[in-house]
């Protein structure tokens, strides 16, 4: 399986490009699915989701023109047999797993046996995160919470850590979560971008630290794609890679 991973989807023709590149045939020939559960944690998640799929959100993604586009909603796949939603996701050549909470988003991939599912996948096959859908596909990530996050597993490994915004220090939870593990590095998203004062520069290096594998920060004009293992940062904006 092919992986790009972005901080806020396709914002910029050279990561359009870089996704045309990956499918391997005109986003107007593919099929896709977008997955929303990232975003149900959240007041108003559902609105949000609806704005995501109907091509209004802030990260285009599902208004790029697909042939076909459905939507895999993790938390119903447990109750469906597998039999029925498993041919959809070896059909699509595109899977879009959208923002929101990642560690809410990883304990999903896991419950509804996505996880498992990913690595068995066509090598053609791309998957497309945005945001906590890019955090949620490394073995291990870092989010960070104003409260300790509530789900079924947990929160791991959390701690408190002063990040300095341009208000002040602020106290937050810095929380360890494990993803898919379909990359081998990790990355934080929205570098630098003022509505996301934790991921400034100098924070960014804080949150590296704490992640035992390369780590890539990156803004909203940049992803990272991935074939046969080898990770390739595309870019209009800026990044920088922390190595562990």
């Amino acid at each position: 399986m092919r992986v790009l991973l972005t901080s806020s989807g396709i914002t910029n023709d050279s990561i359009r490009e870089a996704l045309v590149g990956l499918l391997g045939k005109p986003i107007a020939e593919s099929n896709a699915l977008f997955i929303p559960t990232a975003l149900y944690p959240f007041p108003g998640g559902p609105g949000m989701a609806w704005r995501a799929v109907y091509g209004a959100g802030p990260s285009p993604l599902c208004e790029l023109g697909w042939k076909s586009l459905g939507i895999l909603e993790l938390s119903v796949l447990p109750s469906i047999e597998p039999d029925v939603w498993v041919p959809a996701v070896r059909d699509a050549d595109a899977l879009l797993v959208g923002g929101g909470d990642p560690l809410f988003l990883a304990d999903w991939l896991r419950r509804s046996g996505l996880t498992e599912l990913l690595p068995t996948l066509r090598s053609e096959a791309v998957y497309v995160g945005v945001s906590a859908g890019s955090l949620a596909a490394a073995s291990t990530f870092v989010e960070t919470y104003t409260e300790p996050p509530a789900g079924k597993d947990g929160p791991l490994e959390p701690e408190h850590i002063v990040f300095a915004t341009p208000q002040g220090e602020v106290d937050r939870i810095l929380v360890t979560g494990q993803g898919a593990g379909l990359v081998d590095f990790a990355v934080i998203p929205h570098l630098e971008h003022p509505h996301h004062p934790d991921a400034s520069l100098a924070n960014a290096e804080k949150w590296a630290a704490r992640i035992p594998v390369p780590t890539y920060a990156i803004d909203d004009e940049t992803a990272v794609k991935v074939v046969d293992g080898v990770a390739e940062v595309v870019s209009e904006g800026q990044w920088k890679l922390f190595q562990s």
